[in-house]
């Protein structure tokens, strides 16, 4: 029997287009997106897919964890077998670490530059090389064990040609990462 997968985003959902792309009904099957925005393009490939889809507006809870239950009981009905966070920008409670198996996708070479604008951080740092990250979620942002780094030269790149490269980048680590783990 196939693995399941869900895959929570916020945005663009170009992470998610490539795992449905690379994986979906071949080696795995994603049982489901969620996203926690309503205008979230990314709800357009769950579309396209027949991927369930579940919104979660967190304006509609009155705490994180309470948001994060509800995120954890839409995602128990699925019964996934992993989780991934691609592009999914909120910081998770216990409730959600400690309940869900997550993996999560960051765009530097953790521990350097955790957090949001981490692409910029590390392109202006003193490292000749960047890169991105694949790690275990836990309660601690962006602090989980490391599944997997792909690293890139930053030498003669752009901010806009490393930006490209870090996203590709991303979307083949993701992958390779889920094949790992699963």
């Amino acid at each position: 029997m196939m693995k399941k997968i869900a895959v929570l985003f916020s945005g663009k959902g170009s992470n998610f287009a490539y795992i449905v792309k690379s994986l979906h009904h071949s080696e795995y099957e994603v049982v489901v997106a969620l996203t926690n925005n309503a205008d979230a393009q990314g709800i357009d490939v769950a579309k396209e897919a027949g991927i369930a889809l579940e919104v979660v507006d967190p304006s509609g809870y009155e705490s994180r964890e309470a948001f994060d239950r509800e995120v954890v009981e839409r995602l128990q009905r699925y019964a996934p077998d992993l989780t991934v966070l691609a592009g999914f920008m909120r910081i998770l409670t216990p409730v959600f670490t400690e309940n869900v198996k997550a993996v999560n996708l960051h765009p530097s070479l953790l521990p350097r530059h955790k957090g949001l604008h981490a692409i910029e951080k590390s392109y202006h740092d003193a490292h000749d090389t960047g890169g991105v990250s694949v790690h275990w979620v836990t309660s601690e942002l962006d602090a989980g064990e490391i599944i997997l780094q792909k690293e890139i030269s930053k030498e003669g790149l752009t901010l806009e040609a490393y930006d490209r490269k870090i996203r590709q980048t991303e979307k083949e680590a993701l992958v390779e990462a889920i094949r790992r783990v699963l």
